[in-house]
């Protein structure tokens, strides 16, 4: 056994791309796993030192397994690394869990000795075995994902890499007792005050009941999951290349060869889960198809905006954005062109608007929020003020004898399909102010300097 699993971390390191030059930091608990790691990469005669993240929350026993791998890197002389964490504290001004907190902390100290630069180290080893993978695949189960949370844990990800997941909790236990192996006992793994505790100790249990074999079928089915990943990653790369145009800062999705596409809700999925869309917004997404124009569903950083036969995922409001919304009660938009100053006010007997193609002066009642702004395209008409008749937007830059460069900078305000304004330029007739009006929408271009 002792032979078959140093050759198998030999093999597995050799094909994650580990060189015997490379210096090597070990995540070290001081359990089983990690002292078998140790030893094993010892006898391969590795570079490497040793890092122990106490996380304070077993009291005297943290600071026992602390001592032990200290002289286990003693024994193996090679450096030694500790950090004392204040878990509780982090997990509760987070609001994380106690897993979540102790993972992130020890993860972000990590990865602070990995790089190129003098002194850090080439990759993090982790003492991860095919029990942890089963556990991981049940737990993304039960929690809900999609195909690659089915895949367990990754080989290796960036620098850091899991040369054990081929083999077993028990088999590790076989070979540290059989070469007289210590390791210290975590007393908190024979709880279920965790989540993975409770499906090590009694969820998997109570399955092998009645599947004496799930460990090993389960391990055979995370092996063919990651082989279907592959094939469902080209699929999907296939699909992308097919749907998302950049245009600058944003992606423009064809709506009508996107709901030719086969299957949608996956497809729909995985174009938007890169700009921090959730899974449950797939279905927003989808309904956007059919939504009426100007419509949108939002993510920390992005908008998808329904435009004509379009959906344009732009980041949220900022001055490389070509499509801009702008919501009720928002007082400045900026863009390339200038800054929209928006205010509304009632109106008072005697005032008069002065005719300035800077400024718009609305009929609020006429406005229905969100609005969108953005580049005049092709095709774009308006009722341009005063007049009853619908004129395209390029006649209408004829007629004002703009050069080409000055049409290339126009941007229109848009209520849904209806063109407010031709922006600096003119209003739409349906939205000027009428006696009846109660209160002017006003807003202005600061800062812009008009061309022709």
């Amino acid at each position: 056994m002792e032979n078959n699993l140093i050759k198998g971390i030999q093999d597995a390191l050799k094909r994650l791309g580990v060189r015997k030059k490379d210096r090597l930091l070990l995540a070290v608990s001081g359990g089983v796993d990690s002292v078998v790691l140790t030893y094993c990469c010892a006898k391969i005669g590795l570079d490497f030192a040793i890092a122990h993240a106490n996380f304070q929350l077993r009291g005297p026993e943290s600071d026992r397994d602390e001592d032990f791998v200290r002289l286990l890197a003693e024994k193996f002389k090679k450096p030694f690394l500790v950090r004392k964490f204040d878990t509780a504290i982090y997990a509760k001004n987070k609001k994380f869990s106690i897993q979540v907190a102790a993972r992130e902390l020890r993860y972000n100290w990590f990865n602070g000795f990995l790089g190129s630069e003098q002194g850090s180290y080439d990759f993090l080893l982790t003492a991860h075995h095919s029990d942890d993978n089963i556990e991981t695949l049940l737990m993304h189960f039960f929690r809900g994902t999609g195909i690659a949370g089915l895949q367990g844990i990754p080989e290796k990800k960036e620098r850091i890499i899991r040369p054990m997941l081929f083999t077993s909790k028990s088999d590790l236990k076989s070979f540290a007792i059989k070469n007289h192996l210590d390791w210290m006992e975590d007393s908190s793994n024979a709880t279920v005050d965790y989540t993975r505790n409770y499906f090590r100790n009694q969820l998997i249990p109570s399955l092998e009941v009645v599947y004496p074999d799930l460990l090993q079928n389960l391990g055979n089915n995370i092996s063919r999951f990651k082989e279907a990943g592959i094939l469902y990653e080209q699929a999907i790369l296939q699909h992308k290349k097919k749907l998302l145009h950049i245009s600058g800062s944003e992606i423009h999705i064809p709506i009508l060869k996107l709901k030719k596409t086969i299957p949608l809700k996956s497809v729909c999925f995985e174009m938007i889960k890169e700009y921090h869309f959730s899974a449950s917004q797939t279905d927003e997404f989808i309904h956007l198809l059919d939504s009426t124009n100007g419509k949108y569903i939002s993510s920390p950083s992005h908008r998808i905006i329904k435009n004509r036969e379009w959906l344009i995922i732009a980041p949220l409001q900022g001055e490389t954005s070509a499509h801009i919304i702008i919501e009720k009660g928002m007082s400045s938009v900026a863009f390339t062109e200038g800054n929209l100053q928006i205010k509304e006010t009632a109106v008072t007997t005697g005032q008069h608007y002065k005719d300035d193609p800077l400024t718009a002066f609305l009929d609020a009642e006429k406005i229905q929020f969100p609005l969108m702004l953005r580049k005049w395209k092709s095709g774009d008409y308006f009722y341009p003020l005063g007049m009853q008749k619908k004129k395209k937007l390029a006649r209408f830059f004829i007629d004002q004898k703009l050069s080409k460069t000055a049409k290339e900078k126009i941007w229109v305000l848009v209520m849904g399909s209806q063109i407010v304004w031709v922006v600096s330029r003119r209003i739409d007739d349906r939205f000027r102010i009428r006696p009846s009006t109660k209160q002017v929408l006003q807003i202005r271009n600061a800062d812009v300097l008009i061309r022709s």
